[in-house]
């Protein structure tokens, strides 16, 4: 009898995580088991810091941040690039120089991590692993910055961050410091990142002290807008894995106040007067 008890609540068991796992997904995803799997544990991780947050033993956004935590890596140099934790302006970034001589000037992307303004590092695997790639394949500079957060810091703390290190590298002098073509400069960054480099693109056309220009910006699938979090493609990633409408509700508020007043009214739509 205890045996099928043990059996029965190891059925159980796997039913229930073999359930918290799936997810319905796009029929033409590349790797569904494994956009499951990353996107249970990052459920996991959110369900654990509400507990954490209503019980008041610390903040949600900080316990998210265990995400962030958990995918640091060490500034170590490889064969073709080096690598080093710096500041700019007081601002901490990581640089990645390439190592092969260079033929000529070389070119430069100033890179702005995701994470909804209140995660994420430019020292976690995967923004390293994209910043050693570049700068390898591109021949490039990369300055990888690490902007304070929220919800200990707000809007404009995050977006004064990021401009004053890319006005920092934009200065003749810090270009020739590191060999940089100044006709061949980026800043660029996906999601939350992405809606600073554009404000950054943005602010330094009207910026009469920069007299270096961009050639591009570069937005992977960039946070751009926050008047209307109904729109279609609000509404068909509703539930969808890693990014649920509410987590970007959430984000989006963090980012602006830490009153759940204005959390409230954007998880209604009633945060834009008609």
């Amino acid at each position: 009898a205890r045996m099928g008890a043990r059996l029965l609540c190891l059925c159980l068991l796997t039913a229930l995580l073999g359930y918290y796992i799936y997810t319905p997904l796009p029929e033409d995803l590349a790797e569904p088991w494994k956009v499951m799997l990353v996107s249970a544990a990052f459920r996991a991780v959110g369900h654990l810091s509400e507990a954490a947050d209503l019980l008041g033993l610390m903040h949600y956004m900080d316990g998210m941040r265990l995400i962030t935590v958990l995918e640091l890596v060490s500034p170590s140099p490889d064969e073709n690039v080096t690598v080093t934790d710096t500041k700019f302006n007081n601002v901490p970034v990581r640089l990645y120089l390439p190592r092969r001589a260079p033929d000529g000037l070389r070119r430069a992307m100033v890179y702005f991590h995701g994470g909804g303004w209140c995660l994420g590092d430019a020292g976690m695997k995967s923004y390293d692993h994209i910043s050693r790639q570049i700068s390898n394949e591109l021949n490039a500079v990369v300055v990888s910055v690490n902007y304070r957060l929220a919800p200990q810091h707000h809007f404009p703390v995050q977006f004064e961050d990021v401009y004053s290190v890319t006005k920092f590298f934009l200065q003749s002098k810090v270009l020739s410091q590191y060999g940089v073509d100044p006709a061949r400069v980026c800043v660029a960054g996906d999601s939350a990142g992405g809606n600073l480099a554009a404000a950054v693109a943005q602010q330094l056309l009207d910026d009469p002290e920069v007299k270096t220009k961009l050639k591009a910006q570069i937005l992977l699938y960039p946070a751009l807008q926050a008047l209307d979090l109904n729109l279609p493609s609000y509404r068909d990633n509703d539930n969808k894995p890693l990014l649920p409408r509410s987590l970007m509700v959430r984000f989006w508020s963090e980012y602006f106040t830490s009153d759940p007043a204005l959390r409230e009214a954007m998880a209604s739509n009633r945060h834009v007067p008609a």
